[in-house]
């Protein structure tokens, strides 16, 4: 498995920031390679995407979620991943967002792309993506402010 951690500050308050990243069908927005989110349910996503010109499908559950605090997730099927990313408040109008994610490089690319911090580039650049996306709008595309626990089911 290999690791990454990337944060970066956005100019929102921190639940604007939160409720954003509720809004998971809006990721291909921001997210490189990101073809299509489809929530299916307040825990589960299917995920449609271009890694390294290899199309991928997978499905993710969502483990924890906690309002503008935190969102946990892991795959069920498919791309092994998982992560969670975290909301601290840094003034009324500042937030600093923390990802950490883990992943299993799958097949000589893949894992080319990891020793070379490809991988690194792109979350990096995806959170500045989400950061100008966030800021370019000054509000949130909508929200949902419920909680998972890690013993949901």
């Amino acid at each position: 498995m290999s690791s990454i951690e990337q944060s970066i500050e956005v100019n929102v308050p921190v639940r604007t920031a939160y409720n954003q990243w509720t809004q998971f069908e809006d990721f291909p927005h921001f997210m490189e390679g990101v073809e299509k989110v489809h929530q299916i349910d307040d825990v589960r996503l299917h995920w449609v995407a271009e890694i390294l010109g290899q199309h991928r499908e997978w499905d993710a559950k969502i483990t924890e979620q906690l309002p503008d605090e935190r969102i946990a997730w892991t795959n069920v099927d498919g791309a092994t991943n998982a992560g969670v990313v975290t909301f601290h408040k840094i003034d009324d109008n500042t937030t600093k967002i923390m990802l950490q994610l883990e992943f299993d490089p799958d097949g000589v690319a893949e894992k080319a792309a990891d020793a070379l911090g490809l991988v690194k580039g792109r979350v990096k650049g995806d959170l500045e993506r989400f950061k100008s996306f966030i800021e370019s709008r000054g509000a949130e595309t909508g929200q949902w402010r419920g909680e998972v626990t890690q013993d949901h089911s």
